[in-house]
Formats: structure tokens, sequence, C-alpha cells
């Protein structure tokens, strides 16, 4: 059975994961980062989609701290996440790769 495209905020939140564990502030930041601006991620849509994310067994609490009287709580990929993640990569860099080579059959741009 085919599984399923990732959406985008998925994507990139295990992406921000894959460098090691994260707070939700860190991982609201890194997406920004690593997405260019153009993934911007709201409190709700995060701890929404991290709730989704354990129950799928994708990532797991890495741990747990108190900062200025507030819970911490740290993610990280765990082994099926970060097979998740690849083959989505994989599966993206094909399909990229396919639509480049169409546009460019001839050494130059489609029109």
């Amino acid at each position: 059975m085919a599984v399923r495209a990732m959406q985008e905020a998925t994507f990139m939140i295990l992406t921000a994961l894959a460098n090691g564990s994260q707070h939700g502030y860190g991982i609201i930041a890194d997406v920004q980062e690593i997405s260019g601006g153009q993934v911007r991620l709201r409190p709700g849509t995060l701890y929404t989609a991290l709730d989704r994310l354990r129950a799928d067994e994708l990532i797991g609490v890495d741990r747990e701290e108190i900062v200025d009287g507030r819970l911490r709580r740290y993610y990280r990929l765990t082994p099926a996440g970060t097979k998740r993640l690849a083959a989505e990569a994989a599966r993206l860099q094909a399909h990229a790769t396919v639509a480049l080579t169409r546009l460019d059959p001839a050494g130059g741009m489609a029109t």
C-alpha cells in the first residue's frame, strides 16, 4: 500500500527535528528559517501536528524541563520518523527531477 504524500508543515517539522531535539518555539523558528520564511507555523498548528506525530510514533518526547515556571517539552524524531522523512524527501526529489528534466529537455527552459 502506498503512503500518502506528507503535508508541507509536517515535512518541515520533521526536517527541523532531523537536526536534533527541539522545543516548540525552536521548531517554529527552525521551520521558518529552513523554509526561507515561506512556512510560518502558528503555535496551535504546531502543537496539533506534534500531537498527531506522537500518536503516529514519528516523534517522541526527548525531555522536559521547567523554564520560568513553565513546562518546556523537547521533541525528537523516532527511528520510524527518520525513515518516513527520508522516504518523503526521496519522493519529492524524484518528482522534482522529473519536472526539471521536462522543463529543460534541450538545455533551455520550456516556453
